[in-house]
């Protein structure tokens, strides 16, 4: 269906950037530019490249461009690579010419980080801005240092010293701070306990050399408990029974309880009868305790949860009670478990299908029944698993975006956007989203919606992504959830043999559509494959391999993802939820879990896993499936045929399965607003999450 028109409302300001971008273009309006803009595009690269290895070799290669609008890229681009040479004429000259550009704030900043590598401290004062980063406000500093002023504490220290961690560029703004005196036991140790609340151990320590030899020790204390939490609960057993040490026992035994939750459980029945910790302090511990031997699924874990004072209950703890005894299968106690969560966190959909879940088990029919219905209401992967309890259609509320030739021209009109959307076509994609969000940053919705249409015709998917992540604009499905038939996701799919719906849902989940897409353990590109993998996954399949950048390419990227999805669903009986768990957290910690929880049905062994960000990847992926499967057909095989479970094998989807029928559900009056899954690229999980 084609989307609705609607005339858009404009400023005064859009009006008048309208009409002039129409009058530049009026003499051309009549001429085919495409040939001429492809052309441009060659030649910016070219040029590019050549900028990109500095010089002025670029300029030749440019003729032609001056109107392009990419072309401050390009000077840009030869002053970074010359930085070092560069002088401050130079890029004065630049920063006039193109005001308030991203490449000129930019060189701005990377030009005052060398002058301060040159400690050309006059350059540097003339040409510094405020705001450009705590390294920057450091060298400022420093500047001015040099030019024997002194330093001010309220003015020029107290924004710095709410940080707890800082560059290497002010340890000499901090060493000159101290020698003035400025830094007095009172701020250190508000610093340190900020430091201490988010986890900087590092920083702890740095500050230890401006205090007290006693202060110094305890604060040592803090250091040890956040860097080697293990060591810091022995030590602990021979520290005094002061303020600090406490504060440290606290941290080093919550820490512990993370890694070793039978090691923390030995030294809280230890040091709690030497240091006398403070109420809130005791009911960290206790939480902590209680919520990690919970993650371990150990015998008395449902216990501790129930038996845990109400200080030292948690959203957290409370959502953990309801998972262990959910792998115990015990509904009573599930039951229970919800009921006493607070009124707000039960109405979440999780919740809800389980409420129903355990009624229906506990053989409560009728209200079981009303609690499906609630749930059932919902967009979600609980609301689907709902839905199917009652063989009822799943809710979907379709929007189509409002949008207008006029509107979708205004927003052509904007400079930052023409340099998106050029940035885009030539492929530089982490400049041409930096473009589009500073020229987008004060839209509105209906101006959003107006670009959003036109990058999704032109193949850039992640901008509906992003933009749409909240409210009713969380209706714009066919946006959302892109197809993307050029980048070949179905056949690609159909060729490993498995569900396209599934692919797509893995690609959405893992990158969103950015095809550039990185994570910090390297995984790349639109189906997030590490380099390594890929080369395995090439080499199995006899499929060419063009080492690890190729994997940016999405032709490659989804072939490769494709036969590594099937590769992972193998050892899993075929089971696409399974092998979801695999894809994130690793095929041998799902066979863990599965040796510890391997008889429990689907939706409970999701529920159970130990990892917060596999628990929601595996729902997501799930719901994402039934969002393709729609898209790709009108309708979507039930989310539980997905969801075999363990040890049955699996079948894809076929034309005899039954299928379930989209409709727009009114939740009950008392029901929540939809869940709002959004999705981003992710790295798989490395630690036992909340």
């Amino acid at each position: 269906m084609a989307p609705q028109v609607a005339p858009p409302r404009l400023g005064p300001r859009l009006l008048i950037v309208f009409a002039g971008w129409m009058l530049v273009n009026a003499a051309t309006a009549q001429t085919d530019t495409t040939p001429r803009l492809e052309a441009q595009r060659v030649a910016f690269k070219q040029a590019y490249a050549a900028a990109s290895q500095g010089g002025d070799s670029w300029r030749a290669l440019a003729d032609g461009l001056q109107n392009y609008p990419l072309y401050p890229y390009l000077q840009a681009a030869s002053l970074q690579h010359d930085i070092r040479q560069v002088d401050r004429p130079t890029v004065e000259a630049y920063l006039k010419q193109y005001p308030d550009m991203i490449p000129t704030n930019d060189l701005r900043r990377n030009f005052l980080q060398e002058l301060a590598q040159r400690q050309d401290w006059s350059d540097f004062q003339a040409m510094y801005q405020p705001g450009l980063g705590d390294a920057l406000t450091c060298d400022a500093l420093q500047a001015r240092l040099a030019g024997g002023a002194t330093l001010d504490f309220d003015k020029d220290l107290a924004t710095l010293w709410t940080q707890p961690s800082l560059p290497s560029d002010c340890d000499a703004v901090l060493q000159a701070a101290h020698d003035q005196g400025l830094l007095t036991p009172e701020r250190l140790w508000a610093r340190i306990d900020l430091a201490a609340d988010a986890g900087k151990g590092g920083t702890i320590s740095n500050m230890t050399q401006w205090l007290s030899d006693d202060d110094a020790e305890e604060a040592k204390y803090l250091a040890l408990a956040l860097n080697e939490p293990a060591t810091a609960v022995q030590a602990a057993a021979n520290w005094p029974d002061t303020a600090r040490a406490r504060q440290a026992a606290t941290l080093a035994l919550v820490r512990l309880a993370r890694r070793q939750s039978d090691t923390a459980d030995t030294a809280w029945q230890n040091l709690q009868s030497r240091l006398h910790l403070a109420p809130t302090q005791r009911d960290s511990v206790l939480n902590a305790l209680a919520v990690f031997h919970a993650t371990d699924y150990d015998a008395n874990a449902l216990t501790r949860l129930v038996d845990l004072p109400l200080n030292a209950q948690t959203d957290v703890s409370r959502e953990w009670r309801v998972r262990v005894a959910l792998a115990e299968q015990n509904w009573s106690a599930v039951l229970s478990a919800i009921d006493a969560m607070p009124p707000g966190q039960q109405q979440n959909d999780e919740w809800l299908y389980f409420r129903a879940r355990a009624l229906s088990e506990l053989g409560q029919s009728d209200n079981a029944q009303r609690a499906y219905v609630r749930a059932a209401a919902q967009s979600s992967y609980f609301g689907y698993l709902a839905a199917d309890h009652q063989h009822a259609s799943y809710s979907l509320c379709v929007l189509q975006p409002v949008v207008s030739p006029q509107g979708e021209q205004a927003v052509l009109a904007i400079p930052g956007m023409q340099r998106a959307f050029e940035l885009f076509a030539v492929g530089m994609l982490k400049p041409a989203r930096r473009e589009w969000s500073q020229a987008l940053a004060n839209a509105d919705a209906q101006t959003l919606r107006q670009a959003v249409n036109l990058a999704d015709r032109r193949g850039w998917y992640d901008r509906a992504v992003f933009t749409f992540n909240n409210g009713q604009a969380l209706g714009y499905y066919t946006l959302r959830f892109p197809l993307a038939s050029q980048d070949g996701v179905v056949s690609q799919a159909e060729q490993a043999g498995i569900d396209p719906a599934w692919a797509y849902g893995i690609l959405r989940q893992e990158s969103a559509w950015m095809s550039d897409a990185q994570s910090g353990a390297d995984a790349r590109g639109l189906m997030q494959l590490l380099p390594d993998t890929a080369a395995d996954v090439a080499r199995h399949n006899g499929l060419p391999w063009d080492g690890g950048n190729s994997l940016y390419d999405p032709a490659v990227n989804i072939e490769l993802g494709t036969r590594y999805l099937a590769q992972m669903a193998g050892r899993f009986n075929g089971a696409p939820w399974l092998a979801s768990a695999a894809y994130n957290a690793g095929a041998a910690r799902v066979s863990q879990w599965l040796d510890a929880r391997g008889t429990l049905p689907p939706d409970i062994f999701v529920a159970t896993i130990p990892f917060k960000e596999t628990r929601e990847y595996v729902a997501r992926v799930m719901y994402y499936s039934v969002i393709y499967d729609w898209r790709l057909h009108g309708t979507a095989a039930a989310i539980s045929t997905r969801m075999t479970p363990i040890g049955q094998p699996y079948s894809r989807p076929d034309a005899q399965d039954p299928r379930k029928n989209i409709s727009c559900t009114t939740p009950p009056a008392a029901a929540p607003a939809p869940s709002t899954t959004t999705s981003k690229a992710s790295a798989p999980a490395t630690d036992k999450a909340h």
